[in-house]
């Protein structure tokens, strides 16, 4: 599939983001009704379709991996960029599991009988329109469809410049089977502009988009934020911290801390910060630091830790708040638990920390006192991820407190409302 790059002309591409948003919006008020087997049946064709069609988005993919260099990917970003036969059919897997799921949409999540006869019900609904805008992962185009649609919302995507060839393939896929299940067409639609001004149109239009949901950099996300007229659901970044206490079971906490760094170290849950009680540094140091350097991982520590590793870089403050996205992972000694937590509230992103240890009392006390979205007690911090938690797949993880912290799925893409039902009751 030969996609064009090409940017419409700067007077029409403002309205072009409107006639979008415009029928984004019409079709929300059409999904709103539609029945939980309909949406099904379209997540269950899509699915089909996607494995149909793997090698048409294997090329379109491998166009896109070609050009990676060009726009200065290194290795990891790379890596989220590709699209494999496995990664096509956990795509493919990741809509039959949204298929499988409750539908939030009508759901009765309150309600009770009034002293004067009246109903109350709190009942779950959409949140309208989602412009959803994210860099790198094909596969997220799957998973962000899906997802708002399922929960009876309609969706913008606009993927980045890196991916478009695998976007466009497989938003085709997607909205091509639409229509065919009784949804609207317009229900999934993709920015194929280039332009990084649309995405600024589409962040002024608060009275036809209802959330905007930026996944990516730091820098687009600081931007979408700026220039939002609408609600956001974000995180910054994820620094996630892994504090291996001094009552680790040693060999736990190495193959927790490998898999956490090392498994897919351009994910935003990979592992970026290592604390290490001082009761147990001389033994688990050398021991997770040969671990690491024999995976690539260049280590980056304070000076107690460079007492017990020499070759490591000395890091600076810098280092510590870092997201590397990359096999580099800052290490500090620490004296206690209460120093870790302290440190990990400081220097965080209150994305997802993990504690090792086989004492009841400091778990409790660190899961307490840690402020992220995701607490984590002796497994890796790779496990705050939608699927991995039950929610099927994810559009993204939440750092906020408010609507939605974690892991983003169904349900965090719909509100409430209140319905009211009386026999005739006027207030006094």
């Amino acid at each position: 599939m030969t996609v064009e790059l090409k940017n419409p002309p700067a007077e029409t591409l403002a309205t072009d983001c409107r006639a979008m948003a415009e029928r984004a919006k019409a079709a929300s008020e059409v999904l709103v009704s539609c029945s939980t087997a309909a949406k099904n049946k379209w997540l269950l064709a899509a699915a089909a379709a996607i494995e149909a069609h793997a090698p048409e988005l294997l090329a379109a993919n491998a166009r896109d991996v070609e050009a990676a260099p060009g726009f200065g990917l290194n290795a990891a970003a790379v890596d989220r960029l590709k699209l494999t036969p496995t990664r096509i059919k956990s795509a493919a897997d990741g809509l039959r599991q949204v298929a499988a799921l409750p539908d939030p949409v009508g759901e009765v999540r309150e309600g009770g009988l009034r002293p004067n006869g009246l109903q109350v019900l709190k009942v779950g609904v959409p949140i309208g329109v989602v412009f959803f805008i994210y860099e790198s992962r094909p596969n997220v185009t799957a998973d962000a469809a899906a997802l708002c649609v399922k929960s009876g919302n309609a969706v913008i995507l606009r993927g980045g410049k890196e991916a478009i060839h695998s976007n466009t393939a497989l938003h085709r896929i997607l909205a091509d089977s639409l229509d065919q299940c009784g949804l609207p067409a317009d229900a999934v639609q993709l920015v194929t502009s280039l332009d990084r001004a649309a995405v600024g149109h589409f962040l002024r239009m608060p009275q036809l988009i209802d959330l905007a949901i930026p996944r990516g950099g730091k820098g687009l996300i600081e931007r979408v934020v700026s220039e939002a007229m609408m609600p956001v659901m974000k995180h910054y970044d994820g620094n996630c911290h892994v504090y291996v206490d001094a009552a680790a079971d040693l060999d736990m906490a190495e193959r927790i801390v490998i898999n956490a760094k090392c498994a897919r170290p351009g994910v935003c849950n990979a592992t970026e910060s290592l604390l290490v009680h001082a009761a147990i540094a001389d033994v688990f140091l050398p021991k997770i630091g040969a671990a690491l350097t024999a995976r690539g991982v260049e280590i980056r520590g304070c000076e107690e830790t460079r007492k017990r590793l020499p070759a490591a870089k000395l890091a600076t403050e810098a280092d510590h708040r870092a997201e590397f996205l990359d096999l580099i992972i800052s290490v500090k000694v620490v004296e206690t638990l209460d120093v870790a937590v302290s440190h990990i509230n400081e220097y965080g992103s209150k994305h997802t920390d993990a504690i090792i240890t086989r004492d009841l009392a400091a778990s409790r006390r660190f899961t307490q006192r840690v402020d992220s979205a995701a607490v984590i007690v002796n497994a890796s911090t790779r496990f705050n991820d939608g699927f991995e938690l039950g929610l099927g797949a994810e559009i993204g993880i939440s750092t906020d407190k408010f609507h939605a912290r974690g892991p983003c799925g169904l349900r965090e893409l719909t509100t409430y409302k209140y319905v009211v039902t009386g026999d005739g009751q006027v207030r006094e």
